[in-house]
């Protein structure tokens, strides 16, 4: 039997679940936390966490992000602004919109506001950032879905977006299932949720799925890591997206 492998998308009801053990009956489960702590605190604990969440702040955001945030963007064409540019350590702790983006104008180069969309993810981007250590990374990594769809579509970018006018675009969906498929995950479980969607929404159980894939790859040594050499952050982290 293979490991455990978590995928966790944060989601409105706070942390989407997705644990899949490759090859086994039982197939893939979900289950929804209320915060990472109880994530991390999982039992059986997972082999690998793969969440779509900054982990690595810069003390001094550059343009485009992180160097991983942009070689991200780099291979995603038309799915690029699904990666949003990480701002500075410093504006993240802010919990007001207009302090968070003076804090942010003061930490970057050149200097730029913080996006409202990216002000958000403020309090998941904390709750990660409080949790994650040094040596925590060696089983929690960073992992965007999109990048995830794009190596289970073979190294090329999908063409369908997973939203349209920020609501679920059925088509694009429904490619991601079909690729899902393909690496042996359940239809009955891409499509279908047991949380209502104003706490869980159909492309948040599709992307944590697409995470565990990319965990159980990352196990084995076989995942894609961008950079190659990730620098670090003030706190030690490891600056990377991997898939």
């Amino acid at each position: 039997m293979g490991g455990l492998f978590a995928g966790v998308d944060g989601c409105p009801g706070g942390w989407l679940v997705a644990l899949w053990r490759k090859g086994s009956a039982g197939g893939i489960e979900t289950g929804l936390c209320t915060t990472f702590r109880e994530v991390l605190d999982l039992e059986p604990q997972p082999d690998l966490i793969a969440v779509d969440m900054p982990i690595g702040l810069p003390d001094v955001a550059i343009k485009g992000g992180r160097l991983c945030d942009n070689e991200t963007r780099s291979r995603l064409g038309a799915r690029q602004s699904s990666v949003f540019s990480v701002p500075s350590r410093a504006s993240v702790v802010e919990t007001d919109y207009a302090q968070a983006c003076a804090v942010n104008l003061r930490h970057s180069d050149p200097p730029r506001r913080v996006s409202k969309q990216c002000f958000n993810l403020f309090v998941k981007m904390r709750e990660v950032d409080a949790c994650v250590t040094r040596e925590l990374q060696a089983r929690v990594r960073e992992v965007h879905p999109e990048l995830a769809f794009w190596a289970l579509n073979g190294g090329a970018p999908l063409d369908l977006p997973k939203k349209v006018k920020s609501a679920p675009s059925a088509p694009g969906l429904e490619l991601r299932r079909l690729l899902l498929e393909r690496a042996g995950f359940s239809r009955d479980i891409t499509q279908a949720s047991k949380w209502p969607r104003r706490l869980v929404g159909p492309d948040d159980i599709i992307d944590a799925c697409a995470l565990a894939w990319s965990a159980e790859r990352l196990w084995r040594g076989e995942g894609l890591i961008l950079p190659s050499d990730p620098p670090t952050d003030g706190r030690g982290l490891r600056m990377e997206i991997c898939a």
